[in-house]
This record gives structure tokens, sequence and C-alpha cells, in this order.
């Protein structure tokens, strides 16, 4: 998968700027996400699994969205956004100006 992370801190010098691995089970490699930033993923296989470690219980009345192809962001996906399968939730996030975010 292609997993990625968002500075989304209005408060930091990298406010908007973000990072992307491609994470496989064959180098059991991965991406710590801290507090502060948003997060996610492309499959780039069909039936990958993802596991979380997280620091907290799910919160519904916490839970946030940006749009994947907000283009002030501008993450370089390995796949064109045509050919991706998003959820209903991904398709109705809001454009990182327009997000409730960190401070």
């Amino acid at each position: 998968m292609f997993d990625v992370a968002v500075d989304i801190r209005r408060s930091s010098p990298t406010f908007g700027q973000w990072t992307g691995v491609e994470l496989s089970a064959e180098r059991w490699n991965q991406l710590y996400v801290p507090a502060g930033f948003a997060h996610g993923f492309l499959s780039l296989e069909e039936g990958s699994e993802v596991q979380y470690k997280v620091s907290e219980r799910y919160s519904p009345e916490h839970d946030r969205g940006i749009r994947p192809d907000d283009p002030a962001i501008g993450i370089d996906w390995p796949m064109a956004a045509a050919d991706c399968l998003l959820s209903a939730k991904d398709r109705a996030a809001p454009l990182l100006a327009d997000a409730e975010v960190f401070a």
C-alpha cells in the first residue's frame, strides 16, 4: 500500500506538507503518524490487509477528513484518481483550507 501523512497543524511551518511511503509485508516496514497529522492510504493490490496501532479509542465525534486529491496538498499518488475507488466519506471530505484541523 501507499501510506501518506499530512501535517494539519495550522501553526506548523510544514502545514499542508505530506510524506508518503510504499509499505509491504515483504519489507515489514511501517509509517508512524503522530498527532496533528492526517493519515490516508491507497491499496496497491487486491486483498490488502491493513492494521493500525492507535494511542486512543476511536471517537466518532472527533473523526475528520480531508480530500485525498486536494491540489493545495498535491499528494503524488501512484495511481490516477480516476482509477481509484474512493469511499463516499472521502469523496465528500473538505479541502484542507476548509477543514476543521488542529490550531
